[in-house]
């Protein structure tokens, strides 16, 4: 009999895991919403046109691609060889697949965007908490099923909404009470990079490779670009471009020194200095010129945000993309967004014991079973405790009292009660906590106040 297992890079989730995720993704709502963000959801899967072509090269090879049904035919299967020929030479054949899982959430928004262009109310504000999929390499922080929480705001160039995405990741992060700091570069800044280097042919080339300098170290960077036929004298430039360092006014300083002769480096330079200008100096951001974020379609300030304290990799990620929408025939609507990496924050928080224990929720008060006829009074005292949020269990039959309170114990209940023939006669309760091991008589008519004043909501 073969081992029973889930595909590699999932996951089950048990109880306590879910009210932890559910703490975050209800701290990251909180904010999304008190900035005005509304909710939208997007299918699963998206015609694989959609999502080809938008994350590079290396982006397209991790899309999960969806066979087509009725391939048992044996017309279709017949066809489906030549097709799968054309699969396996890199190639898509519309005979094979013609849907995928959607990569991320931002190109399914654009696609929304563009579909609905003439119905929505510009600025449009919008968040989105929902799986991706992406056929990459599992390992500890990067799984190929996993949620992302997006905010987005389409139809406006101001840079306020820069300062404001910065607020939603600074105020969320310190809810969660995980330091940060908040990663910041600008695409253009890379323009002019490569542009001063006359490889402005070779742009996407040069941020891939920047992309992976946490991954591999400046000197495989520097070997993937040199790899790329890259003079030596650009790769001594761009070799001082990715080592700047001091304070986030002094980096600027030292980019204006190198690329701000250039239209591109001056627009960078200025949104750069302005956006610090109007963050509060508590915003835990800082100037990064490595950071390239490789998708294709980043136009303008690109943002990354790292646990200080647990080395993960990137918790979230965004940053202006000024023509999404133009790859779905709808030019020149300006975009900006961010994302929360739920699976990675929670990895943070669960290594740093950072979830507080009275978010852990579950069954409150397991009722002992003490009979049919006394169930008949139970019942509905446990409605009534329900209606007032305390959730509550009776035992499924009757059984000896010592299994009755290991069940109990196994599933963390903190109390049960126990109402026998002798207690409904006398209108009571018998309630026990089992961490304390204290048991008194409550009037039953008092349980709800009992439980009101003992447990914590």
């Amino acid at each position: 009999m073969n081992k029973i297992s889930i595909p590699q890079g999932t996951r089950d989730f048990v109880n306590e895991t879910i009210y932890k995720r559910d703490f975050i993704f209800k701290t990251i709502k909180r904010s999304f919403e008190l900035h005005g963000f509304e909710p939208l959801e997007t299918p699963a899967m998206e015609n694989l046109e959609t999502l080809m072509g938008k994350y590079g090269d290396e982006g397209d090879q991790l899309i999960f691609k969806i066979l087509n049904n009725g391939l048992d035919n044996p017309t279709k299967r017949e066809k489906a060889k030549t097709d799968f020929e054309q699969i396996l030479a890199g190639k898509n054949s519309a005979g094979i697949t013609e849907r995928a899982l959607r990569y991320d959430l931002t190109i399914p928004f654009a696609r929304f965007v563009a579909m609905n262009y003439g119905q929505l109310n510009f600025p449009f504000k919008r968040y989105q908490m929902q799986p991706v999929w992406r056929a990459d390499r599992p390992q500890r922080g990067r799984y190929r099923e996993f949620y992302q929480c997006d905010a987005d705001i389409v139809g406006s160039t101001s840079l306020l909404n820069e300062v404001e995405l910065m607020e939603v990741y600074t105020e969320v992060f310190q809810n969660l009470k995980v330091n940060v700091e908040i990663c910041v570069n600008h695409r253009k800044l890379l323009s002019a990079l490569a542009n001063h280097c006359n490889l402005s042919n070779q742009l996407q080339d040069i941020t891939m490779s920047i992309d992976k300098l946490d991954k591999i170290g400046l000197e495989k960077v520097m070997d993937s670009l040199r790899n790329k036929q890259i003079p030596e004298e650009n790769l001594k430039l761009i070799e001082k471009f990715l080592t700047i360092e001091g304070s986030n006014s002094e980096k600027l300083k030292q980019l204006e020194n190198l690329l701000g002769s250039g239209e591109d480096g001056k627009k960078a330079l200025d949104d750069l200095n302005n956006l610090l200008a109007m963050l509060p100096s508590s915003t835990p951001i800082k100037i990064d010129p490595s950071l390239a974020r490789g998708l294709n379609y980043y136009t303008g300030a690109i943002f990354e945000v790292k646990a200080l304290d647990v080395n993960i990799g990137s918790i979230g990620g965004g940053g202006r993309y000024d023509n999404l929408t133009g790859l779905f025939g709808v030019p020149h609507v300006p975009g900006i967004g961010i994302s929360f990496g739920v699976d990675r924050i929670f990895d943070v928080m669960e290594s740093l014991s950072l979830f507080p224990d009275e978010m852990k929720k579950g069954v409150q008060v397991l009722f002992f079973h003490t009979g049919d006829a006394e169930c008949k009074s139970i019942l509905p005292t446990m409605q009534w405790l329900r209606q007032a949020d305390i959730s509550c269990e009776l035992y499924h039959e009757k059984a000896k009292f010592d299994k009755q309170f290991k069940y109990a114990e196994k599933k963390h209940i903190p109390f049960i009660a126990i109402m026998g023939s002798k207690e409904i006669e006398e209108s009571s309760c018998v309630i026990k906590h089992l961490a304390s091991g204290k048991q008194e008589s409550v009037l039953q008519k008092e349980i709800m106040n009992f439980f009101k004043q003992h447990i914590t909501a």
